[in-house]
């Protein structure tokens, strides 16, 4: 690489410059301070694990985005972390699985990615995050959903927001009724991911299926909108089985929770929303702001994730990138003037700047020429 290159970072790497830095850290400060006053405790996972660790469990969809290097003192194979939430989870079912009633854990930290999640988005995001465990009810997804609101009311996200919902558990439960195979699921989850019902209608048809199985599956894909859905999926889906029915239920009740709890936040209830099928056990959600297709927010519930760690327990939570979030923030508006003082080794002169540093004023010294510049 030539000298004119070698500035140049890799693809999807990116770097902060102090403005930028300053927005960020002013942002990563009022959001933990909001997660800590409603009960959520700090914890910093590592940057690397051992690969079997990081990929446990739920982890496993993240093989894909992870890089992997040999740890040089084990020869071991390790991972740079992809994304925190499953080590915030062995944290929480290993280091502390004593802890009595109800866990609420929040994390920070940089993550590494081997391709871009959407157009024009990081490689190295700093993922910020909350996790509730121990507690299975709607009442602990709801908490989420509102912490993940004031999160972006306050990086200034939260205007003309849209929250998508959806629950795994109702095409999980369709598709073990219907008895599809393995790879008649995915293939089926793949267009409905798409909701491409052209190709819906051609693979339900190949299936053979029982005309209920048929016709539940193909009216999923078009069971998106506002909370008249869940009316309407109730009648749809009446022969559906009894997890079916449950998950219907659920999503009733945070339909009702967040008219209480999120009056001003549109909600979308679509019920083909299969995001983290692999990874998630209910809820899902994402929040979007008008306009855009990309989520500034996700979550959802994920139960018995610390099942590999040798204690299983509910689990739910969202997490956001910072530097999205950061880049929304308006300008920090009062940027304060620094004060220029003369090099000097006076023991008063030195006292007086200490004390309006601790006032908060900013001191720099003007330093004298040397011939360096």
């Amino acid at each position: 690489m030539s000298t004119k290159q070698r500035w140049l970072l890799p693809e999807g790497i990116d770097e902060l410059m102090p403005e930028e830095a300053a927005q960020l850290e002013l942002l990563r400060r009022q959001l933990l301070d909001k997660m800590q006053s409603w009960g959520y405790q700090l914890v910093f996972p590592p940057l690397v694990e051992y690969l079997d660790s990081l990929l446990t469990g739920t982890g496993k969809a993240l093989d894909l985005q992870t890089f992997k290097l040999t740890d040089q003192m084990s020869g071991r194979l390790m991972g740079i972390r992809a994304d925190m939430t499953p080590q915030v989870a062995r944290i929480a079912a290993h280091n502390l699985r004593d802890m009595p009633g109800t866990l609420r854990l929040c994390y920070i930290g940089n993550v590494l990615h081997t391709l871009p999640q959407g157009q024009g988005t990081s490689r190295n995001p700093i993922q910020l995050g909350a996790e509730i465990y121990g507690h299975a009810g709607p009442e602990s997804d709801m908490e989420i959903l509102q912490l993940m609101i004031e999160t972006l009311t306050v990086s200034n996200a939260a205007t003309s927001l849209l929250l998508d919902i959806g629950h795994v558990g109702i095409y999980r439960g369709l598709a073990q009724h219907a008895n599809l195979s393995d790879e008649q699921e995915q293939s089926l989850f793949s267009a409905l991911q798409r909701k491409a019902l052209p190709e819906i209608e051609m693979l339900l048809t190949e299936y053979q299926l029982p005309t209920d199985s048929y016709a539940m599956l193909l009216a999923l894909a078009e069971l998106n909108g506002g909370v008249e859905v869940l009316q309407q999926a109730q009648r749809v889906l009446s022969r559906a089985p009894g997890s079916v029915q449950q998950a219907l239920t659920t999503l009733q009740t945070l339909a009702t929770m967040t008219a209480q709890r999120l009056p001003s936040v549109t909600i979308n209830f679509d019920l083909a929303e299969l995001r983290g099928y692999h990874y998630h056990t209910g809820v899902v959600f994402a929040v979007y702001q008008t306009g855009s297709a990309q989520a500034v927010a996700m979550g959802g519930r994920y139960d018995d994730i610390g099942k590999d760690f040798g204690h299983a327990q509910p689990a739910t939570g969202f997490s956001v990138d910072l530097k999205t979030l950061a880049g929304q923030m308006s300008q920090i508006d009062e940027k304060k003037q620094a004060i220029s003082v003369e090099w000097s080794d006076d023991d008063a002169e030195k006292q007086k700047i200490e004390q309006l540093r601790q006032q908060g004023e900013v001191v720099i010294y003007h330093l004298p020429d040397n011939g360096s510049n």
